[in-house]
């Protein structure tokens, strides 16, 4: 940048067309993924009204998956939208500021672009960390400008489409223009980046693809470590809920048949074990072997619709999980269980203990820990 002028003029080189598009394709294929991911997770933590009741439970490891993907893409994007605002900032200097109704919104649809891209990669890379150092919550403001930057993005390509059209390919008509010196240079940085989008994805992703977990340096959990080798977000006394004695604990089961049964009740009845990944929507997961009663065992002796929706109650004291609901698929599939053992030993209490809910392709804030009551609303 030659200094001293107004505007400034840029003379560095790869700040050009053909550059921000080739990094432009790989951002968004991330954005895409990590929007899509995104609205699955969140429908399944929070269904709208005609989707509560059929949120599929299989595959078993399909949330796995997904919150595992959301999180790669989404931590994969960090360098990549650095390197994409590297080879368009001199863009930022143009004058006018304003030129046309076509720049105008041009400008209008990047400045929104880039404010809600670094505000959702830097609140969701905390957000695997579980630090929230802002006064609003999380997940309603994060969706809300996800669709946001969404909607950017859209506005952005369509006015931008003619150039991106020109640019996209290696041999299109807009890159006759470029000096062909800059081909070896323009290389050189594309591999940069994506050997930087490799570095933090084999760094982080075995947080929830085990097979690279020895790889692990930044990812805050790592897949082995916690009680009974599995990670934990909340513990019994961060919960509220310290330790829970075997002689005073009660399941209540509430339906048109309500009854009560004691931890021993519990253990005389049918166990089950069961392999089921627990994935969070922090991005960690990791497959287990859960002991315990069936739910939808519970829930016939309460003489429970087979159509009915479930509240799991639990016995903390605080937290904005402490009852999640389930629909038929979940409640009903002969894998949900109301877990007392994990990996054959008895649930530490911060996984749980007394019992748990367990349950296929479920979130993993929604697998509530300490249950006390499992309701049937009338």
């Amino acid at each position: 940048m030659k200094l001293g002028l107004f505007p400034p003029v840029f003379k560095g080189r790869l700040h050009d067309a053909r550059t921000a598009t080739s990094v432009g394709r790989w951002l968004g294929v991330a954005f895409a993924v990590c929007f899509v991911t995104g609205l699955v997770s969140h429908f399944m933590q929070h269904p709208p009204g005609w989707l509560a009741d059929r949120v599929p439970s299989r595959p078993v490891w399909g949330y796995r998956l997904t919150q595992g993907l959301h999180v790669a893409s989404g931590i994969a994007a960090i360098p990549l939208l650095t390197a994409k605002l590297w080879t368009v900032y001199p863009r930022l200097y143009e004058w006018p500021l304003v030129r046309s109704v076509k720049h105008a919104l041009e400008r209008l649809s990047v400045g929104v672009l880039v404010a809600g891209a670094v505000f959702e990669l830097a609140t969701g890379l905390l957000n695997t960390a579980q630090w929230y150092p802002w006064p609003f919550s999380f997940v309603p403001v994060h969706y809300a400008v996800a669709w946001l930057v969404i909607g950017a993005l859209l506005l952005h390509v369509a006015v931008k489409a003619p150039e991106i059209k020109a640019h996209w390919g290696r041999r299109s008509p807009g890159t006759l223009a470029l000096p062909s010196q800059d081909g070896p240079d323009r290389r050189s940085l594309l591999a940069a980046v994506g050997a930087a989008v490799g570095a933090v994805t084999l760094t982080t992703v075995g947080q929830s693809f085990t097979p690279l977990k020895d790889f692990l340096l930044f990812a805050p959990r790592h897949p082995d470590k916690g009680p009974q080798a599995l990670p934990v977000n909340r513990t019994a006394d961060a919960a509220g809920v310290g330790r829970i004695t075997a002689v005073e604990y009660r399941l209540v089961v509430a339906g048109p048949h309500q009854y009560t049964l004691t931890l021993d009740e519990l253990r005389a009845l049918p166990q089950y074990e069961v392999e089921l990944p627990i994935a969070c929507v922090e991005g960690w997961s990791k497959s287990a072997r859960w002991t315990g009663v069936r739910v939808r065992d519970l829930l016939d002796r309460a003489g429970a619709p087979e159509h009915a929706r479930v509240r799991v109650v639990s016995l903390q004291s605080r937290g904005g999980y402490r009852v999640s609901e389930m629909g038929p698929e979940h409640a009903r599939d002969p894998l949900t269980l109301l877990a007392l053992r994990l990996n054959g030993e008895e649930l530490d209490p911060d996984h749980g203990y007394p019992a748990r809910l367990i349950a296929p392709d479920r979130p993993g804030v929604l697998q509530t820990k300490w249950v006390g009551r499992l309701e049937v609303p009338a």
